[in-house]
């Protein structure tokens, strides 16, 4: 095989779930020329590949119905890919990778394991077990091509020649719009950093409801980690509502900056990289911040680790989570809450993240990166 496509689109943190597993396979199968074909908004996840590795920006808005899918496969098939791995399976993709078998080019795809998704969360009798992670279905995929992968991964900054960013700049301007070159190259590795202060990121947003602490549990705990003067907070978000909330929190505390829509995603994951930690939910951020090898500490309300979406790299002993046998109830959080009470969230209080927290931060503040 000289030529292989990598398919996954959907959302920010499933396409960053697939970058531990390609740049393994990119690494220990350097005679294979990889393309990722993803959203145009997931170029940066990609940027520090192996050089076998490159990214297919492509905005299926603009392919259509039957007939856009069609004149897609047919820019594939000028392309000459001998394989194509399908990391998405759904019905688009399904139909490429239909097309491409029927051209004679080897095709694999994702066993999602919806059967024992629906099992685990089942209102009555689940199955509670750990499920194959994304990372081990991704594999396998791969491995059904004939291209065996086992994942190594820490961080995509890991083996990057580039000269230190001036990140400290950057995290000192966070509640400003930064300049056009506010952080412009990549950093040494984490381990080559001096100490410094104490940098905690929060990203408290999710996409449903069924994944987030309320505002009000939120607010309380950015007051408690403000509370210790030597921390430096660091607020991230996304959408307008979002980036006026954090604008406020940031705004009644001197440590605590919001860099919500103030940076490319590029510039996040380096910031992210300098973190002593993460606090996240069950959210995209999870996942960025482990491709950069910062520890997270993740909340879990609908869903569960056990679905296999924990970050890379993630331990359950950082999770933050409530045992009730309603749990969980959703592999994605989307699902209402049949109980009508979130309990699953509404009862984790602000002391219990910060426990974890200072856990992380007293066992590493010794050789915690610099922000």
């Amino acid at each position: 095989m000289k030529k292989l496509l990598v398919v996954r689109f959907s959302a920010f943190g499933d396409v960053a779930m697939t970058v531990p597993v390609v740049h393994a396979l990119a690494m220990q199968h350097p005679e294979v020329s990889i393309t990722v074909m993803s959203k145009p908004a997931m170029q940066s996840l990609f940027a520090l590949m192996p050089p076998n590795v490159s990214f297919r920006a492509t905005d299926l808005k603009a392919y259509k119905g039957l007939g856009g899918l069609l004149r897609l496969h047919g820019e594939l098939r000028r392309e000459r890919y001998d394989a194509v791995a399908d990391l998405h399976d759904v019905l688009r993709t399904k139909v490429l990778r239909t097309l491409s078998w029927l051209m004679g080019i080897r095709t694999a795809h994702i066993d999602k394991g919806r059967k024992e998704k629906r099992l685990l969360t089942r209102r009555i009798d689940k199955v509670k077990q750990q499920l194959p992670t994304s990372f081990e279905r991704y594999e396998a995929v791969f491995q059904a091509l004939g291209l065996t992968v086992k994942t190594v991964f820490r961080s995509i900054f890991d083996n990057v020649e580039a000269p230190a960013t001036n990140t400290n700049r950057a995290l000192d301007n966070a509640d400003n719009q930064p300049s056009a070159d506010s952080v412009a190259s990549i950093t040494e590795a984490r381990d080559n950093q001096p100490s410094g202060p104490v940098c905690i990121g929060f990203a408290p947003f999710a996409a449903h409801r069924g994944k987030m602490l309320s505002e009000r549990v939120s607010q309380q705990l950015v007051g408690a980690m403000a509370a210790h003067r030597d921390w430096q907070i660091y607020l991230f978000g996304g959408g307008q509502r979002e980036q006026e909330t954090l604008a406020k929190w940031s705004a009644a505390h001197d440590n605590v900056h919001s860099v919500a829509g103030k940076h490319s995603l590029a510039e996040e994951l380096e910031l992210m990289s300098q973190l002593s930690v993460m606090v996240s939910m069950d959210s995209a951020n999870m996942h960025l911040a482990s491709l950069v090898g910062t520890r997270v500490v993740s909340v879990w309300g609908a869903t569960h680790p056990f679905a296999g979406f924990m970050g890379w790299g993630q331990k359950e002993r950082d999770a933050v989570q409530t045992n009730l046998p309603c749990r969980p109830c959703s592999v994605f959080g989307n699902k209402p809450c049949y109980r009508g009470d979130y309990a699953c969230l509404y009862t984790i209080t602000p002391s219990q993240v910060m426990d974890k927290v200072k856990q992380i931060v007293n066992s590493t503040n010794s050789h915690a990166p610099s922000c």
